[in-house]
């Protein structure tokens, strides 16, 4: 699967459930190359945008879409890593603020 037929498999899925990808769609496909990086080094779809223990159980929380994208998206219209938005998000009638980290550091590996 290459970034492309992601796109497409995701997009149908997530919109059905409010999420929409960034309308910034070279950073999307980067995002979703990265995906498929972390897919074939770990053999599951890691956040890219976090640091991977490569421990499926540790990296639990932070396989895409991970359990911080509803409560982000909800609270700032983007997810950490601004790969999933809200509609809000995309038409730019809210803010795009700075998404801090919700993961806790202990699972961090700090």
């Amino acid at each position: 699967m290459n970034a492309s037929e992601l796109y497409e498999k995701l997009k149908k899925v997530q919109e059905a459930k409010g999420y929409y990808f960034s309308n910034d769609r070279e950073r999307v496909m980067e995002l979703l190359e990265a995906l498929l990086v972390n897919k074939d080094r770990y053999g599951y779809m890691v956040c890219p945008c976090r640091l991977a223990s490569g421990d499926r159980n540790d990296d639990q929380d932070i396989i895409c879409p991970c359990d911080y994208r509803e409560p982000d998206v909800a609270e700032f219209g983007s997810c950490y890593c601004n790969l999933y938005v809200s509609k809000a998000w995309n038409e730019g009638t809210i803010e795009h603020d700075y998404v801090p980290e919700r993961r806790p550091p202990e699972k961090m590996g700090f």
